[in-house]
């Protein structure tokens, strides 16, 4: 007799739960990933577009005019921490995400970034 070699279907089944399971959780995340990057972004095009002279609050105004368009529901501009290191102007941000995966699973994200 031949050697008979191929996949069983219990073996099959176990990759197809193991596939779906992380196809799941990677469609949750990514929205999730392309919103910092887009917040980033922002914070970086903020803090360069920013005259030197310019006030906490025109940068906080500048930051809601550019969430107006992009809208942003994980942060506004009252959660931007504004410094100034070496003197140049410095937005930091700091957020946490909760992406609910399965019944009362969730997936918790901390996400920071700064325009340095």
């Amino acid at each position: 007799m031949k050697k008979q070699a191929g996949l069983a279907l219990s073996s099959l089944i176990i990759w197809c739960v193991v596939i779906a399971l992380t196809a799941l959780v990677g469609m949750k995340l990514v929205p999730a990933f392309v919103e910092y990057q887009s917040i980033l972004k922002t914070v970086k095009t903020v803090a360069s577009e920013a005259p030197a002279e310019a006030t906490v609050a025109d940068i906080r105004k500048a930051f809601d005019k550019y969430d107006q368009v992009n809208d942003f529901p994980s942060i506004d501009a009252q959660d931007l921490q504004i410094t100034k290191e070496a003197g140049r102007l410095v937005v930091a941000f700091s957020y946490e995400k909760r992406i609910p995966l399965v019944a009362n699973v969730s997936l918790v994200i901390d996400f920071n970034g700064s325009s340095n």
